[in-house]
């Protein structure tokens, strides 16, 4: 895992995007690999991520409702915060 994200670094760096594209694919294969190899399977494990990140991101789109402003008047500090919120009540 750590070899295939030191590969991908490398071409991120290089502004490599044909080789992104094939180490981002061997990134996700050595990581399904991984969790096969621990005995978890890799497709649950991503449905509960995708899941988990819709619950915290519908937490932070009622925080921007609430708050009365729109998402364009919110920056990356801002609404960082507002995800650490969400993660932490979730």
């Amino acid at each position: 895992l750590r070899e295939e994200m030191t590969e991908l670094e490398a071409t991120v760096d290089q502004g490599d995007a044909a080789g992104r594209q094939e180490e981002v694919g061997d990134l996700l294969f050595t990581v399904a690999s991984l969790a096969r190899h621990l005995q978890v399977d890799p497709e649950e494990a991503l449905r509960r991520a995708n899941r988990k990140f819709e619950d915290r991101f519908r937490i932070v789109e009622e925080a921007v409702r609430k708050s009365g402003r729109q998402w364009a008047e919110f920056n990356a500090d801002a609404l960082d915060t507002l995800w650490r919120e969400a993660k932490r009540r979730s």
